[in-house]
């Protein structure tokens, strides 16, 4: 989406929810999550500020909006997956959560990465983010509890490490939005045999079939 500044008259007819949202991700996106204020938010979505507020009581919230849904969906994934675990094979299963999880993290980096620059802005943002019960711990925990639902099906060995092997595949797809700047191409690993490679090498260590399935 381009950013005028002024919203072109169809996009008026959008709700003002949809605006702000589109809005503040693509203001996280070009200028930074510490730099985007409500009150730049608001005149991009051509509405006022205090409209803004109607619709999210802080910007923390706003943040944790347009993750959620403006993002690939990494956490409805898990939730589902560990809801109906035995569902599809462990490597399907794996590489399809190693392929969201390396877009959410490639599109939430240049969003979240201001926040290290600015330690009390950080702070803020991680209380607020502890009183709605999110931050960047709960993937981990909800692919552990995954991996532990597949543990009762028998796919995944009993004493396998899962907060281990949880943290790994996440890790890996999270340094994957930073990792290959200084590169000659500047080019990430290509997500799909990304996510296949991770997978096939996380299964590995703790499947209990022999065929890695």
């Amino acid at each position: 989406m381009q950013h005028t500044g002024a919203q072109q008259p169809a996009a008026q007819h959008r709700p003002a929810r949809v605006r702000i949202l589109d809005a503040a991700q693509e203001l996280m996106l070009t200028v930074g999550l510490a730099r985007a204020t409500t009150k730049e938010i608001a005149k991009a979505a051509g509405c006022s500020e205090a409209a803004l507020y109607k619709y999210f009581p802080s910007k923390e919230e706003l943040f944790i909006r347009v993750l959620a849904e403006r993002l690939p969906r990494l956490g409805p994934l898990l939730s589902d997956l560990a809801a109906e675990p035995g569902r599809h094979t462990l490597e399907e299963n794996l590489t399809e959560i190693a392929r969201q999880a390396a877009l959410f993290y490639e599109q939430s980096f240049p969003i979240a990465a201001s926040l290290y620059a600015e330690t009390q802005l950080k702070r803020r943002h991680d209380e607020a983010m502890r009183q709605m019960g999110s931050g960047p711990h709960r993937p981990i925990e909800a692919l552990d509890a995954y991996l532990r639902a597949e543990q009762t099906t028998g796919r995944v060995r009993s004493d396998a490490d899962t907060f281990a092997a949880a943290s790994l595949l996440l890790g890996a797809c999270a340094q994957r939005a930073f990792a290959y700047d200084a590169t000659e191409t500047g080019g990430r690993p290509p997500v799909d045999d990304f996510a296949r490679r991770l997978a096939r090498t996380l299964l590995g260590g703790i499947s209990a079939a022999e065929d890695a399935s």
